[in-house]
């Protein structure tokens, strides 16, 4: 059943997908962490995430678009360019920044995106930032800050914090920027067809890049490490997408990115359990403002 845009049925939807969103987006972090150490380099890896994934996005856009109107030259420029940014620029900066720091971590720096994407949101699309969104950012900073401060006073190689950091931050501009320009075209295509033709242009991207740096010998792994790419490729790739899209669709980018603000707190629990990864007391109460912050957005 669907819910007019606006309603509060579509909004209370909305932030169920963007929390689905973020479930699968952060247990992601822990499968690269969970494959690295069987010798699987950052591009090869995505390029399995993305193979796997790939049939799903073939079937989805197919039947997306079997009844649709054609896309203008100009339409596929502009998911070509959302698609090689989002989910090609994004995924391989995170994933060269998971080589260096830990998954707690990576999702924390990553999780800056939401303010990117309100910023991006002012200048592109001149949207105003409401003062509950402000307080929401606030509390979810200051929870980030706590944690992220914590985190590189105690590591023991501070440069490789800075350098995974930096390639994480990057991603996160990346990805913010995928959220801001993706809004029109979902309104216009549909957040399935809009979603799995992104995710096709990616994949070839991905694919294509594969091709240039490595070998077909790459392709040789171990069974943990396509078991991993597979997990990757169907919970935390096309699960994650369609939620988020559609989470899009009805609150819109900006709202939609904060509630995912949930995912650090998914992460730091998961590399907790998953990869004995220190749990303490500065990233409990980060976790607990960014919980507080997610609260405050959700509310309408």
């Amino acid at each position: 059943m669907t819910h007019a845009a606006g309603s509060p049925a579509a909004h209370r939807a909305g932030v169920v997908f963007a929390v689905i969103a973020a479930f699968g987006f952060s247990f992601k972090a822990i499968l690269v962490k969970l494959a690295y150490p069987y010798g699987v380099d950052a591009v090869t890896l995505l390029a399995l995430r993305m193979a796997f994934a790939l049939p799903v996005f073939l079937w989805v856009g197919f039947t997306a678009s079997r009844n649709a109107p054609a896309l203008s030259w100009r339409d596929w420029l502009v998911v070509a360019a959302l698609g090689a940014l989002g989910y090609y620029g994004a995924s391989i900066l995170d994933f060269l920044g998971l080589k260096y720091i830990s998954a707690g971590l990576e999702r924390l720096i990553l999780f800056t995106y939401p303010t990117l994407t309100l910023l991006f949101g002012v200048v592109l699309h001149g949207r105003a930032i409401s003062r509950r969104e402000g307080l929401a950012l606030a509390l979810c900073y200051a929870g980030i800050a706590a944690a992220f401060a914590h985190d590189l006073q105690f590591s023991g190689d501070t440069a490789a914090v800075w350098v995974g950091g930096g390639f994480v931050f990057a991603s996160s501009v990346s990805y913010a920027l995928y959220l801001s320009g993706s809004a029109g075209m979902i309104a216009k295509l549909g957040a399935a067809r809009f979603t799995a033709l992104a995710m096709l242009v990616s994949t070839a991207v991905i694919g294509g890049h594969f091709l240039a740096t490595q070998p077909l010998a790459a392709l040789a792994q171990p069974w943990q490490v396509y078991a991993l790419g597979a997990a990757m490729g169907m919970f935390c790739t096309v699960l994650p997408v369609f939620a988020q899209s559609a989470a899009i669709r009805r609150i819109g980018s900006g709202p939609a990115a904060l509630v995912g603000m949930v995912g650090p707190l998914l992460t730091i629990a998961f590399a907790w359990m998953l990869l004995d990864e220190a749990f303490s007391t500065a990233q409990m109460i980060g976790v607990a403002l960014v919980v507080g912050g997610v609260a405050t957005v959700s509310r309408r």
